[in-house]
């Protein structure tokens, strides 16, 4: 935790209002080579604190006190489906909504630490439902997103409970699943990085992923304002418990990464004030460089993926650099081709 005032100490703001950090960003170091394994070692809290806990520890309690019995879910019945539609749109609204009201509504810090220095809300647009951001992304949120995402939560359950699928337990394989559950997040990244960068593809951009990006100047209700196509790609990764050993609670743990979670990339500020002199990081700064350049960030740095297909913004002015060279020589490359085709 750092000082609430200390935002023009680790961090400039630019003549537009724009905030960003002076460290530069940094890929996590458990795939880097060659390997140092006191830098993992420090990097682990920071992987586990305080999201994938905090997550982990929400699952755990819907897993434990308001999952419908194993008996129950074996058949498809409305009156459990609706339940579970209604627990996880209570979730979204709790860490949405609250986060949104905090720092969007009440404005609790004014745009300190923000990366843009504007409100959503002060700048109404024609690309949104009635002109604005939040509107349209709760709509999306709530007629696409979390229809969606029960869907996928649904056939899980009720593979589980039918015995579809390679279903394990914690008193016959703790330690493995123990893995699985401190792997899912990296695997979410993974499947998240090759499921955006395949919406990047120009016809899926334009028709699909555009949704998304006209939030420009993300807010908390941002997170899952997606066509229902992303939405339908973006939780495609919950498949895997199908295809290895897993278990309910980890279904669950990776639906609240993937559903409450994104809220994490999306709360556009880079540090969240708690009272007068403490604040704490919210990682949020990769994927916002990403709303703002669009080719970038593809995934969230806790993999150095961005890294290796050189996709990677720092979020300093040499990442700016390297970003629009990068730009300069697809254009070439674009013109080139068109010159070849003529």
């Amino acid at each position: 935790m750092s000082g609430a005032n200390d935002e023009l100490i680790v961090g400039t703001r630019d003549k537009r209002g724009d905030w960003r950090p002076n460290e530069p960003l940094q890929t996590g170091p458990l795939l880097k080579f060659p390997w140092q394994p006191l830098k993992v070692v420090a990097w682990l809290p920071k992987y586990l604190f305080p999201y994938n806990l905090a997550f982990f520890v929400v699952a755990s309690i819907l897993w434990l006190y308001t999952t419908p019995s194993r008996e129950t879910l074996k058949t498809l019945e409305l009156s459990w489906i609706l339940y579970l539609f209604f627990r996880n749109a209570a979730l979204i609204v709790l860490f949405f909504g609250a986060m949104e009201l905090r720092l969007y509504v009440q404005r609790r810090q004014g745009n300190r630490y923000k990366y843009n220095g504007t409100f959503p809300k002060d700048k109404p647009s024609d690309v949104f439902l009635f002109k604005s951001q939040v509107i349209d992304s709760v709509i999306r949120t709530f007629v696409s997103g979390v229809p969606i995402w029960t869907a996928y939560e649904v056939g899980l359950l009720w593979a589980w409970a039918n015995g579809w699928g390679p279903w394990t337990t914690f008193a016959d394989h703790p330690v493995y699943l123990a893995i699985i559950a401190f792997l899912l997040p990296l695997f979410h990244e993974v499947h998240f990085w090759c499921v955006h960068r395949l919406i990047h593809v120009p016809f899926l951009y334009k028709y699909v992923h555009s949704v998304h990006h006209k939030s420009i100047n993300p807010s908390p209700w941002s997170s899952l304002s997606m066509h229902p196509i992303e939405h339908l790609l973006y939780w495609s990764g919950t498949l895997l418990h199908l295809i290895i050993p897993s278990h309910p609670l980890l279904v669950l743990f990776h639906f609240q990464l993937t559903g409450p979670g994104a809220i994490v990339c999306h709360v556009g500020f880079d540090k969240i004030e708690v009272g007068e002199k403490k604040s704490f990081d919210t990682h949020a700064y990769a994927h916002y460089l990403h709303h703002k350049y669009f080719e970038v960030n593809y995934g969230d740095g806790n993999l150095p993926l961005d890294k290796w297909m050189g996709t990677w913004h720092d979020g300093t002015k040499d990442g700016d650099m390297l970003m629009q060279a990068r730009f300069r020589k697809k254009k070439e490359r674009m013109n080139a081709s068109r010159d070849k085709s003529a």
